[in-house]
């Protein structure tokens, strides 16, 4: 068996960050070659990447970039709030941030061969859980909101008219009211009818006079339904006197686009 020095352990663990009985073990199997024993960790990595794929991450860091023209969000989640404080995921989940923010969103996939080499470094999965380049339209402003300390729910918003500041606590509420979307108009007809339909088949409804049914229907629907998951129908967070729709024609804003991101569990 070929002898292998602790210096060229120590050199592979330096290059690779694998641990030392994985250096000294893919040092053996290739005869001390260095070159074939990273290949060798490399491939277990994706081994073990692939096993990991499956399992849920929800712990991770929201991280977030606003230029004057532009601005970034990105969501990278892992298994276990240690790893999410962990040096080395943070500086992944930054370069994540970084490469989207220079490249857009697409090219994070080119961020794949070092997080599945961080998977098997880290013992655990790593995800790109979301990410999102907002650009400004004729003078809109990119705002965002990451809730702290955690870092794990955060909103971008491109808003046209209205401050920055306005900009910030709507991204504030979105993260807080997780709407699914703008307006009643981008809401899909056939899950407005699935819910309608829910609300008109249930006791509450077929207990009533057949002819008050359809106005009870329409009320639950705007309240339950439209004022839970659409943004300007739902209750604004920082003024419950008025809806985020009437907190926005105050100022003479409107939201262009909006993303929102967790990687709580």
């Amino acid at each position: 068996m070929t002898e292998i020095s602790a210096k060229l352990v120590k050199q592979l663990r330096d290059e690779t960050g694998a641990g030392m009985m994985e250096c000294k073990r893919a040092l053996v199997e290739t005869g001390g070659d260095l070159d074939a024993a990273k290949r060798l960790l490399r491939e277990k990595g994706m081994a073990q990447a692939g096993k990991r794929a499956g399992r849920a991450t929800t712990e991770g860091l929201v991280g977030h970039r606003v230029d004057a023209d532009h601005g970034t969000m990105v969501a990278v989640g892992c298994e276990t709030e240690p790893v999410a404080r962990n040096d080395e995921f943070q500086a992944f989940a930054q370069k994540v941030l970084e490469v989207v923010d220079a490249e857009g969103v697409e090219a994070a996939q080119g961020l794949e061969d070092e997080r599945v080499e961080l998977v098997a470094k880290l013992g655990e999965n790593v995800s790109l859980a979301g990410a999102a380049r907002f650009v400004t339209v004729d003078g809109s402003t990119i705002s965002a909101y990451v809730h702290p300390p955690a870092n794990k729910v955060g909103a971008l918003v491109n808003l046209a008219g209205g401050s920055p500041d306005l900009g910030r606590r709507l991204a504030m509420h979105i993260a807080w009211s997780e709407p699914r979307w703008i307006a009643r108009e981008d809401v899909p007809e056939e899950v407005v009818s699935a819910e309608r339909e829910i609300y008109a088949s249930s006791d509450e409804v077929q207990s009533k006079p057949e002819q008050a049914r359809e106005k009870i229907v329409e009320g639950m629907l705007n309240k339950r339904f439209f004022g839970a998951n659409v943004l300007v129908d739902q209750e604004w967070i920082h003024d419950s006197s008025k809806t985020v729709g009437q907190a926005l024609k105050e100022s003479g804003a409107e939201v262009v686009d909006f993303q929102r991101f967790s990687v709580a569990g």
